[in-house]
């Protein structure tokens, strides 16, 4: 390994990350590029695009050959999953590297809810946007990374997946629902230096998600306090970096489960 390998493990490499402004989204995305990895910056509407904007000038200065660009995209349709793709191609090229984290919560009707407030129109909405969108990414960014015999696919999932979470029927079981994806997929593809990994956090601060904890909700964590998103990254890093892990889903959620059936 040369020493540019060494301090830039990911440099020639592209990560297109979706939900890119989010706190997990940005934090990962600084990451990679400080391992010199380039970044396409996916959000989601016109509100988000000027930090779209202002995360791609500070990626491009944090390595040596970083490239950066962003992409608006509403992954609640599938046409738009592929467009985006098209659209990375065109521009920064194919991605080595597909972090999907984009994702939305629906009616947040807590653990105590009534389930018919979540409408089926709803449940198949969340199910589109958080597994669906993900499962067309997948579709496109695979024939690239088999011709190169080398990719890393990472999911973005939640403790939810294993708990039923805090929000509702429909977020728990889209996480979960990824779950079996990451498996087929690492169990078809590993072979040909594709590996497919998620990382399940929990309660992490400086998120949409988590904009205002409630008490009783950060009583669930037995660290006492919520997750950084700096401490996802560094997990999805890992996953990035490491050739040997795959078929995993990473819990991050400070103590709250063990881990099991995940």
């Amino acid at each position: 390994m040369s020493e540019t390998q060494a301090e830039y493990p990911l440099q020639g490499k592209l990560a297109l990350i979706t939900g890119c402004t989010g706190g997990i989204g940005q934090a990962t995305a600084r990451a990679f590029a400080r391992n010199g990895c380039s970044i396409a910056v996916h959000h989601s509407s016109a509100r988000s695009k000027a930090k779209a904007d202002a995360l791609v000038l500070e990626l491009i200065k944090l390595a040596p050959g970083v490239r950066a660009a962003a992409f608006e995209a509403d992954l609640s349709a599938y046409d738009n999953a592929q467009t985006l793709c098209d659209r990375v191609t065109d521009i920064l090229g194919h991605p080595d590297i597909l972090f999907s984290n984009h994702g939305v919560t629906g009616p947040r009707i807590g653990p105590e809810g009534d389930i018919q407030n979540v409408s089926a129109e709803s449940f198949e909405e969340i199910w589109r946007t958080n597994t669906g969108t993900g499962f067309v990414l997948v579709q496109k960014c695979l024939p690239y990374m088999q011709e190169k015999q080398w990719g890393r696919i990472i999911f973005t999932s939640s403790v939810a997946a294993g708990t039923g979470g805090v929000i509702g029927p429909q977020y728990a079981s889209s996480k979960s629902a990824l779950h079996g994806l990451i498996h087929w997929l690492s169990l078809r593809y590993c072979k040909e230096g594709i590996l497919t990994n998620g990382v399940a956090p929990a309660l992490i601060e400086d998120t949409d998600m988590m904009a205002n904890p409630t008490d009783a909700i950060r009583s669930k964590i037995p660290i006492g306090r919520l997750g950084k998103p700096d401490e996802i990254a560094s997990i999805v890093l890992m996953l990035a970096t490491n050739g040997y892990m795959t078929n995993k889903i990473i819990v991050a959620d400070g103590g709250w489960t063990n881990g099991g059936g995940f």
